[in-house]
Parts: C-alpha cells; sequence; structure tokens
C-alpha cells in the first residue's frame, strides 16, 4: 500500500498566484499537507485561491503591495499556523533578504539558504564560487568594471562581438550586445542605466559574445545531509525579448559525453554554495559544442515539468521533502531519461505586434486533453487575464517515445487549444514545431530573428484556409455525386430508425 511520506510541514503557505500556486498545492495535497493561499484583490476568485483549504488576502493588486511584501506574508503564514513557505518562481523566490525574514520568523522556506541566494543571484559571486570547481567560464571579465575608459580596454582583448551584462537580475535587461569598439562607449552607458533602474545596481560585466548559442540548462537537487544529484538538461533556445517560449527535454543535440560533463559541473556549481532544495544551472553551448557557464536559478523553473516528465518525479514534492530534512531517496545512478517532453508557454501575448502583451476576457478556453498531454494553468472561461502581473496564460506540455511523437503530439494539442477574447502565442508555438529548423535540431537563441515574423503566421494562415476550402469544396463535390472516393457513399445517418425504444 502506498504510504504518505511524513514531514515536519503540515501546513504550507504558497507566497505565490495562478497556475504555479495551484501546481504546488496539488502536490502538497497528494502528501496530507494542508495549503494556504495569499491574494491580491484582483485574485479575489482566482483558482488558486478557490482550491487552498485557506486563503488571506494581502493587498491591492499592484505585486509591491502584496505579492512582493514579505512581512504581509510571514504575517499570513502565522496567522494560519502555516509552518512553511514555497515561494514558487517569480516575486520573492530568489529574494535572499526574504529568505532570511522566514528563517529569523522560525518558518520554513522551501528552497535554498539565504547565503545560497546571495551568492547566486549575482552573476559576478556566482561565477567566482563556480570557479572554485574549475567550471568553464565564457572569456571576458571576473569583476564588475564602471569605468568606461578600463572596461573599452578589456573589450578590445576579449575581442569583439562582446557582451555587456548586469551583475544582478536577469531577463535580457542590463544587456548589450556591442560588435564594435566605436559602439562600446555608448552601449555601455546604456547598459548601465538599465540595470540601475531595473535592480537598483548597475554593475556591468563583459563576455565574449557566443554568436550562435543555445541555451542548455542542468536541474540539480540537493539535500540537506550534503547529497546533490543532476536531473539532465532542458533546451531552452526558442526565446523572445531574452526569454524562453519553448523548452525541452532533453535536448537534441547533446551528446551522452556532453549531457555527463555538463551534469557534473552542474552538480559542482550547486556544491559550491552547498546547495539545498531545486535549483537550475545554466549554461551556453557554441556551435561547437563546448559550454560555458552562465547563473544558476535559485528556485524553481517555469520549465520544470518537462523534467518531471522525463524522470518520472515530482520536483515540487521533493523539495517539500528536502526542506522537511529528509535526504534524496534516489541516486544519481538511479536516474535515467525516458521519452522526451517539450513545454510551450501559452502567453496573453501578440506574436504579430512583436510580443506585446494583450489583456481581456477569456470568453473562450477549451484545454486540450489526450494521452501524453498536460496543461499547467490558472484560468478559466471567464476569466480576465489582468495587467498586473506576468501574461502567461498556460504552459502546454507534451510527452512522447521520441522526440518526432512529442511535437507532433504538441501540434495536435495546439490545435484543440481554443482560446478567444485576447491573443496568445499558440500560433506562434506551432509555427516552431512546424519549421524545419526546430524539426532537425538546426537552431539557436536567435530562432525568432531568423525565422520568425508576423508575415509567417499570416501565411500559415492562409495556406490552412486554402486547404480546408479544398477539402470542403471536395467533400460537396463528392456528396453531390453520391460518392467519396471509389467505395464510400455519402447518407442520411439511420441513428433515429435504430436507436432503442423503451
Amino acid at each position: 500500500m502506498f504510504k504518505k511520506s511524513e514531514t515536519q510541514i503540515s501546513k504550507l503557505l504558497i507566497a505565490n498566484r495562478g497556475e504555479i500556486a495551484l501546481r504546488i498545492m496539488r502536490s502538497a495535497k497528494e502528501m496530507g499537507i494542508r495549503t494556504v493561499a495569499v491574494f491580491s484583490e484582483a485574485d479575489r476568485d482566482a483558482l488558486h485561491v478557490r482550491y487552498a483549504d485557506e486563503a488571506v488576502c494581502i493587498g491591492p493588486a499592484p505585486s509591491n503591495q502584496s505579492y512582493l511584501v514579505g512581512e504581509k506574508i510571514i504575517k499570513a503564514c502565522l496567522a494560519t499556523g502555516a509552518t512553511a513557505i514555497h515561494p514558487g518562481y517569480g516575486f520573492l523566490s530568489e529574494n535572499a533578504g526574504f529568505a532570511q525574514q522566514v528563517a529569523d520568523a522560525g518558518l520554513i522556506l522551501v528552497g535554498p539558504s539565504p547565503e545560497a541566494m546571495q551568492i547566486m543571484g549575482n552573476k559576478l559571486s556566482a561565477k567566482a564560487a563556480a570557479l572554485k570547481y574549475n567550471i568553464p567560464m565564457v572569456p571576458g571579465t571576473e569583476e564588475a568594471i564602471q569605468d568606461i575608459g578600463e572596461a573599452k580596454q578589456r573589450a578590445v582583448e576579449v575581442g569583439f562581438p562582446i557582451l555587456i551584462k548586469a551583475a544582478a537580475g536577469g531577463g535580457g535587461k542590463g544587456m548589450r550586445i556591442v560588435e564594435q569598439v566605436d559602439d562600446f562607449e555608448e552601449q555601455m552607458q546604456l547598459a548601465v542605466s538599465e540595470a540601475t533602474s531595473a535592480f537598483g545596481d548597475g554593475a556591468v560585466f563583459i563576455e565574449r559574445y557566443v554568436t550562435s548559442p543555445r541555451h542548455i540548462e542542468i536541474q540539480v537537487l540537493g539535500d540537506q545531509h550534503g547529497n546533490i544529484v543532476h536531473l539532465f538538461e532542458r533546451e531552452c533556445s526558442v526565446q523572445r525579448r531574452h526569454q524562453k517560449v519553448v523548452e525541452e527535454a532533453p535536448s537534441s543535440v547533446l551528446t551522452p559525453e556532453i549531457r555527463a560533463k555538463m551534469g557534473k559541473c552542474a552538480v559542482d556549481v550547486a556544491r559550491s554554495v552547498n546547495y539545498t532544495g531545486a535549483g537550475t544551472v545554466e549554461f551556453i553551448l557554441d556551435e561547437n559544442l563546448d559550454f560555458f557557464f552562465l547563473e544558476m536559478n535559485t528556485r524553481l523553473q517555469v520549465e520544470h515539468p518537462v523534467t518531471e516528465l522525463i524522470t518520472v518525479i515530482d520536483l515540487v514534492k521533493e523539495q517539500i521533502r528536502i526542506a522537511s530534512g529528509e535526504p534524496l531517496s534516489f541516486r544519481q545512478d538511479d536516474l535515467k531519461i525516458n521519452g522526451h517532453a517539450v513545454e510551450l508557454r501559452v502567453y496573453a501575448e501578440d506574436p504579430n505586434n512583436n510580443f506585446l502583451p494583450d489583456i481581456g476576457t477569456l470568453k473562450t478556453y477549451k484545454t486540450p486533453k489526450g494521452n501524453g498531454v498536460r496543461v499547467d494553468d490558472g484560468f478559466e472561461q471567464g476569466m480576465e487575464v489582468p495587467i498586473y502581473y506576468d501574461p502567461m496564460i498556460a504552459k502546454l506540455i507534451t510527452y512522447g517515445k521520441d522526440r518526432e511523437e512529442a511535437i507532433d503530439r504538441m501540434i495536435r494539442a495546439i490545435e484543440e487549444y481554443d482560446i478567444t477574447g485576447i491573443e496568445t502565442t499558440l500560433a506562434f508555438g506551432k509555427f516552431v514545431m512546424q519549421h524545419d529548423a526546430f524539426r532537425s535540431g538546426a537552431f539557436d537563441t536567435h530562432f525568432v530573428s531568423k525565422y520568425f515574423n508576423p508575415e509567417s503566421l499570416k501565411k500559415a494562415d492562409k495556406q490552412e484556409a486554402m486547404i480546408a476550402a479544398l477539402i470542403a469544396a471536395q467533400l460537396f463535390d463528392q456528396k453531390e455525386s453520391g460518392q467519396t472516393g471509389d467505395k464510400m457513399i455519402v447518407k442520411t445517418s439511420d441513428w433515429r430508425k435504430n436507436r432503442i425504444k423503451y
């Protein structure tokens, strides 16, 4: 008989909203753990609020008055008797100050230590930690540079093109590609200004720009007993505005040897800060399949479902067990890759208008179903997509025995997904799945700029409309002649005559 894991966590507060809050709650419920939702006034009727055992309003709609206010979340936790907080991703999930507040309040954070967050939250200190284990690094500076003249000289030494990057934060903010020395000063000033505005920290550093990069990340888990394992890689190279849109596991280009090397490096990066919980070590892979350390995300990733599907491991349950002090129940040798999984982030965005966010009411909202299809969402028909938060509506994930089946299943699932009232990235996702570069695996982070423009979707729509019209015309001709092909006869159904009479 199945025995539920007994943890010291009896009630868990989820300091997040939407699909990730629901996803965490479902795993907690299976473990016999009661859940507490927090919500802003804009989310009063949200699905995660209705699903939880208890719910607490923590403020007005803007996140800086609700989901980003650590004091309110801790107060809600103490008031409801919850013993632990799961931050999900985004909001306070990588905030070392909040992690320390949780510890000071005598509560458990389902995540790493404040110290690990602090080190890995800054790209420069993260690189310094990783260098202890001789992790491969992109050539560049190992410290922040503020003097433009010195920075220009270092850039010349590294060699153009170069990348100026903000030491804090992510999401492409404070990042500038510089092709030639004459453009350096202006681009550095822009990078510093943007980094200061976005993160309150204008520190930047310089790296050689890899011209045809692939974004590969490794999922790691570490317990409080010194055990750390990796759960293989995810390919996250299809991006817009330096943010991921399509992810898959495993990557189509890694050999077993490279996979093993990257996995070991990821474990060593985690070990450099005594990491506990779920984390992701990100690498850049060049055209020669050489890889370099980028950063570590000290939280659960948006794209974690593809790893769950190929490893058959519930990462949220593992996070909760680790936070409760339990050792990992498996070793590295126990882990195997089973099949292939693909994820599409379904955003309320208009791909025909530079992926700008769209808001409105979900007039129609019907999710795909069937074998190998998973939908992680936080919406239902009739709900509004609020302007205050990230525009992601759902994560559509498909699984197959191999990459081809997973992709074909994704196309079928996209066609079944019915959303009206707002623009979404569904059509873009289908474009990616059908593109030769993606299907062959011959793509990099420049996929969108190389292959996609609004005319691509319009052309695809016209082709589908033309095919549909031809099929309709053929069926009409066949019906008129009483035939479909050589054998099928078109006739009215006899179901009324054949039904059973009571």
